[in-house]
């Protein structure tokens, strides 16, 4: 729902005579702006922590303030329900009024007052949604969603043309997208940030819109933006997946042409199996690719100690997530997220909600959010997610073969010592390691130039590598059975293999 629209839906729930709209955003000043345009009642009160208690007003067009402040109980002590009559009431800091159960007794009283004919709508304004169980009946939720790039491009506009600065459109469809996610006035005092810094608007302040989604993500303590350094070049082997996410990412890079065309927005992929072999590798190399953020969900952060506090975290991710897109969500150890699905007791049962959720947006969203799940087990992924219809398709990654682990070893030599390089016996190195995966050769590589540098040598030798792999035990040696039994599980189920 756009902030341009709110009014006509306030107006609407008001005209039906809904008791308690409950508006969750931290944009309170334009959520009054909007509820002053959806006012049809003869006077708007307001209350506040730092305000207190006033009347405006709506056909005089003046306020009506008290000499004291008023606490939010004396208000509602001092004036009968009947006093509200023909009101719309707005209730800022809505979150820690209702944690009295004092207050929530009076919200009570006057909703019902309010369902028996009383001419009132009650506004809740607050960033963090807390429902009592006493007015759940009586409240209905209204959503300041984060603004369109067109509108953000207005905004733009406006600003560029309130300080008589040019901007090109480049650089203005540029900055609408980035700006994706934040609010109005958090995009009106980067604008200002930046042009009291240069007096103009350029592509050096696109740092400073990341450092604010950076800021954001942050402060929900859901998400995480991670940094893009990894690319399909970091990834040794894994070719069928490599290509299949080339595919996607030229849909991606094209979205409003691929979307006239008939395309449907990628849902995401599903990497699953063996540890270390380069699943969250694919992950951060598939937001590089598709020049998009990655944004990274810790399922076990949404669990909260309230009622409903889970769903509305999952839900709040979704959101930003969707705001920011296009983007890549990345879910990792996705069967550690949904453990305990269908048990009994209240973590489960949150669990159970939480999966029935996301399983629900994965199959309907229709934003260009790119889902990357990862998952080391799959046996314990709940089969309602291995349809058709959650992800673009599921691939199984399992250990290396001969090639891929010379292309890993050359990988991690480039990287750190590519001097040495051309003395290296990556043939001799990959035949040595069969049974290991992608992190054990990592692990060798970064043990034998350790060796070198403490020995005082110049150069890594193969015989140096050579030497760190007999000391290393592959992970086909300690977890032989698991790995075999999962590679018959990919098998029976045809699964595709991410290698070729």
């Amino acid at each position: 729902m756009e902030a341009i629209n709110l009014s006509d839906r306030l107006s609407r729930y008001m005209d039906a005579g809904f008791p308690i709209l409950y508006l969750n955003t931290f944009e309170e000043k334009l959520a009054i702006e909007q509820i002053q345009k959806a006012a049809t009642t003869q006077k708007l009160i307001q209350w506040s922590y730092a305000d207190g208690y006033s009347v405006y007003s709506l056909l005089k067009k003046e306020y009506q303030v008290p000499a004291e402040r008023e606490s939010f109980l004396n208000v509602m002590e001092v004036n009968e329900p009947d006093d509200f009559d023909r009101s719309l009431f707005v209730i800022k800091d809505a979150a820690t009024v209702l944690e009295d159960p004092v207050s929530v007794a009076y919200l009570k009283e006057l909703a019902i007052k309010i369902s028996s004919g009383l001419e009132c709508t009650v506004i809740l304004l607050s960033p963090i949604l807390r429902i009592p169980k006493e007015l759940e009946n009586f409240i209905t939720i209204l959503e300041m969603e984060y603004q369109t790039e067109e509108e953000i491009r207005q905004d733009i506009q406006n600003f560029c043309w309130d300080y008589e600065i040019s901007i090109s459109d480049t650089l203005l469809k540029e900055m609408a997208l980035n700006f994706k996610g934040l609010t109005k006035s958090e995009i009106f005092s980067i604008l200002s940030l930046a042009y009291s810094g240069s007096g103009e608007l350029s592509r050096t302040d696109m740092k400073l819109i990341f450092e604010q989604k950076q800021q954001k993500i942050r402060k929900s303590g859901i998400l995480e933006m991670i940094p893009l350094k990894e690319t399909l070049e970091d990834i040794g082997g894994l070719e069928v997946l490599k290509k299949w996410l080339q595919k996607k990412a030229v849909v991606m890079k094209n979205l409003k042409q691929a979307e006239a065309f008939g395309v449907d927005f990628p849902k995401g992929v599903l990497i699953a199996g063996v540890p270390g072999c380069g699943k969250s590798l694919s992950a951060k190399a598939a937001a590089s690719l598709f020049e998009v953020p990655l944004l990274r969900m810790d399922m076990g952060r949404l669990m909260g100690k309230y009622v409903g506090e889970s769903e509305e975290n999952l839900r709040k991710a979704i959101a930003l997530a969707e705001a920011i897109s296009p983007c890549v969500l990345w879910v990792d150890e996705l069967e550690k997220a949904f453990a305990g699905i269908g048990g009994i007791g209240g973590g489960a049962e949150v669990t159970t909600r939480l999966f029935g959720n996301f399983l629900t947006w994965m199959q309907e969203k229709k934003s260009p959010v790119f889902v990357v799940a990862t998952a080391n087990d799959i046996l314990k992924l709940p089969p309602e997610l291995l349809r058709k219809g959650r992800f673009d398709e599921i691939y199984y990654v399992g250990l290396p073969k001969e090639e891929e682990r010379r292309h890993i070893f050359e990988i991690h030599m480039k990287k750190r010592r590519p001097g040495d390089l051309s003395g290296i016996n990556l043939d001799e190195l990959a035949h040595a390691t069969d049974g290991y995966s992608g992190a054990d050769i990592e692990s060798v590589v970064k043990d034998s130039i350790e060796s070198a540098f403490v020995s005082k040598r110049t150069a890594v030798t193969t015989k140096d590598i050579l030497a760190s792999i007999h000391q290393t035990h592959s992970l086909s040696e300690i977890m032989r059975e698991p790995i075999e039994q999962m590679k018959k599980l990919y098998e029976q189920n045809k699964f595709k293999n991410a290698s070729v």
